[in-house]
């Protein structure tokens, strides 16, 4: 079952040293009620200052600024206590790994739009919910209806999930040859949220695959990109996750 709405925002520090960016990024936020901006910041030194005096849960930060730049600011951010949640926000697609062995929440590129953002956000409330609860923040199990009754999937045990509509569906079974699926009321973005990113990662706005289960990356020609999986199928990489595809390749 999905989690309740939360009830009250992510108070939210938007750090970058671009006047024009920084004022996009505040007229996104705008519009997402997720979020609650109580402050900003023009470079990385005043960023540390701001997460000291106002405390935020989010802080949407800019990765390439002068002196002090975004890594080194969720580097020092891994030393405090509490530490808010970091989504990075950057024209530069390189940084993928560094970003994400720091535990940042999601990379999302420049020019940012507000559904793109809204999925980020939507994984930082789900680990504040989580973690609230004092329990893990990844789903370990789905209920799904079948036929008459409601059958438990481990997450350990979905291979591939797929958007249908108002619903994803649950591919179990691929690899030692008992594939089957179940369909289950939920939108691909907002299980990509609740999902651990250590084992599973999304390809396509359509498709979140597990991690263990693919093979390779293949280069098609033209910019476009597949993941080879390890029952022989391929899957079309979308170009806006092309750089956690490389990220996870360590490229």
């Amino acid at each position: 079952m999905a989690d309740p709405a939360p009830t009250l925002p992510l108070a939210t520090l938007v750090v970058d040293d671009e006047p024009l960016a920084l004022e996009r990024m505040l007229h996104i936020c705008a519009g997402l009620d997720q979020l609650n901006v109580i402050g900003t910041a023009r470079d990385g030194a005043a960023a540390l200052q701001a997460i000291e005096k106002l405390e935020p849960e989010l802080v949407l930060l800019d990765m390439t600024m002068p002196e002090l730049d975004g890594l080194a600011v969720a580097r020092a951010l891994t030393r405090r206590d509490h530490a808010p949640a970091v989504i990075f926000v950057t024209a530069h697609d390189n940084f993928a790994v560094e970003a994400f062995d720091l535990e940042a929440v999601d990379y999302v590129l420049k020019p940012v739009t507000p559904e793109r953002l809204e999925r980020a956000v939507s994984r930082a409330i789900a680990r504040r919910n989580s973690r609230a609860r004092g329990e893990s923040e990844w789903l370990s199990e789905f209920w799904v209806p079948y036929r008459s009754e409601l059958l438990r999937i481990a997450a350990a045990d979905v291979d591939r999930i797929d958007a249908e509509r108002d619903y994803v569906r649950l591919h179990v079974g691929q690899k030692d040859g008992t594939s089957r699926s179940y369909l289950l009321l939920q939108t691909v973005s907002g299980l990509e949220a609740r999902l651990d990113p250590e084992c599973f990662i999304r390809l396509h706005r359509s498709t979140i695959l597990r991690r263990d289960r693919i093979r390779g990356l293949r280069h098609d020609g033209l910019g476009v990109w597949s993941a080879e999986l390890d029952d022989g199928s391929q899957v079309r990489i979308g170009r806006t996750y092309l750089s956690r595809a490389k990220a996870m390749a360590g490229r």
